[in-house]
């Protein structure tokens, strides 16, 4: 299995090898880009069902995850030790950060 600092580079360079950097977008529109990848991922939940459903969610969070690969690629963020790092914060809250509903 690739780390994700692998498929971080792999899909940076991926979309510069399909063009996508010939004019770089702006990081408010890789933001979005990114937003409309989990609404089809919602769109399916909606309107699939069963194992259609289910394969079609997880090729939409894939897209997801490749797009905020992508960015990070572009950007040079170290998004691996950023989850690392994220993870344990989390594990040192409190239960629900105290209280909250969702």
């Amino acid at each position: 299995m690739k780390r994700i600092s692998e498929l971080v580079a792999e899909a940076h360079r991926t979309a510069v090898d399909k063009g996508w950097y010939e004019h770089p977008p702006e990081f408010g529109t890789a933001v979005a880009l990114m937003h409309s990848e989990l609404s089809e991922a919602l769109e399916a939940y909606r309107k699939l069902e069963g194992e259609a459903m289910r394969e079609a969610i997880a090729e939409e969070l894939a897209d997801v995850c490749i797009r905020v690969f992508d960015t990070c690629g572009h950007m040079g963020l170290d998004l691996e030790s950023a989850i690392h790092r994220k993870m344990e914060k989390n594990r040192q809250r409190s239960y629900r950060h105290g209280g909250k509903k969702i």
